[in-house]
């Protein structure tokens, strides 16, 4: 163990700019990928930018439904069709299923 210390330290005495400059570039690679504005991070960052696009999309389409389904809240037809899908009502000598998923 003695001998491994004293030859890294000679190599040390015997080229301190090569060193220094390779310690500083290692330290500089793990600064630019692990630190806060690193690497990791923004590959984090852009899946979770991703998911929450994607929920908006989903949250755009609904309001759209949405609206769609007040505009013709006061149809005939739509009353009868929320009523039917939402409160399972039906007409006389008519027969129901009612199929749900799991």
């Amino acid at each position: 163990m003695k001998k491994i210390f004293n030859r890294l330290w000679d190599h040390v005495r015997a080229n301190p700019k090569q060193v220094f400059f390779r310690v500083a570039f290692v330290l500089f690679v793990i600064w630019f990928v692990f630190d806060d504005f690193g690497i990791v991070k923004r590959v984090r960052m852009e899946a979770d930018h991703r998911i929450l696009l994607d929920r908006l999309q989903n949250a755009r389409k609904k309001v759209v439904d949405n609206e769609l389904r007040i505009q013709h809240a006061r149809d005939p037809d739509s009353i009868e069709k929320a009523a039917r899908e939402k409160y399972n009502f039906r007409k006389e000598k008519e027969t129901l299923f009612i199929i749900r998923d799991r």
